[in-house]
C-alpha cells in the first residue's frame, strides 16, 4: 500500500483524532522543517525511523543514450535517507529484540 500526501494526512488525522486541517498543518510543518534543515546542510535524525541528510555528489561524465554524446554532469547536493534499525526490522516483519 503506497500513500500519497493526502492519504498520509488522512491517516494522521484518523490515528491522532486531529481534524484533517490540523493534520495537514502538522505534516506540512514536519516536511518543511526537515527541508529547511537539509537546505542549511544539516541532518535530521528520528531515532528508530532513520536519518535525513545531504550528500555532495561529485561532478561526473555521462552519456546521452540516444546519441552516445559524452556530457558533463555538474556536481550537486542531493538529499539522502538512511533507514533506522527499527524501520528496517518493521519492513522485514521482525520483532524488536527485548533488552
Amino acid at each position: 500500500m503506497g500513500l500519497n500526501k493526502a492519504q498520509l494526512i488522512a491517516e494522521v488525522a484518523k490515528d491522532t483524532g486531529m481534524t484533517k486541517v490540523d493534520a495537514e498543518k502538522a505534516v506540512k510543518c514536519t516536511i518543511d522543517t526537515i527541508s529547511k534543515s537539509l537546505k542549511k546542510g544539516g541532518s535530521v535524525t528520528l531515532i528508530g525511523f532513520g536519518t535525513f541528510s545531504v550528500y555532495n555528489r561529485k561532478a561526473r561524465k555521462g552519456k546521452n543514450p540516444r546519441t552516445g554524446e559524452v556530457l558533463k554532469i555538474a556536481a550537486k547536493k542531493v538529499p539522502k535517507f538512511k533507514a533506522g534499525k527499527a524501520l528496517v526490522d518493521a519492513v522485514n516483519n521482525k520483532k524488536a529484540a527485548k533488552k
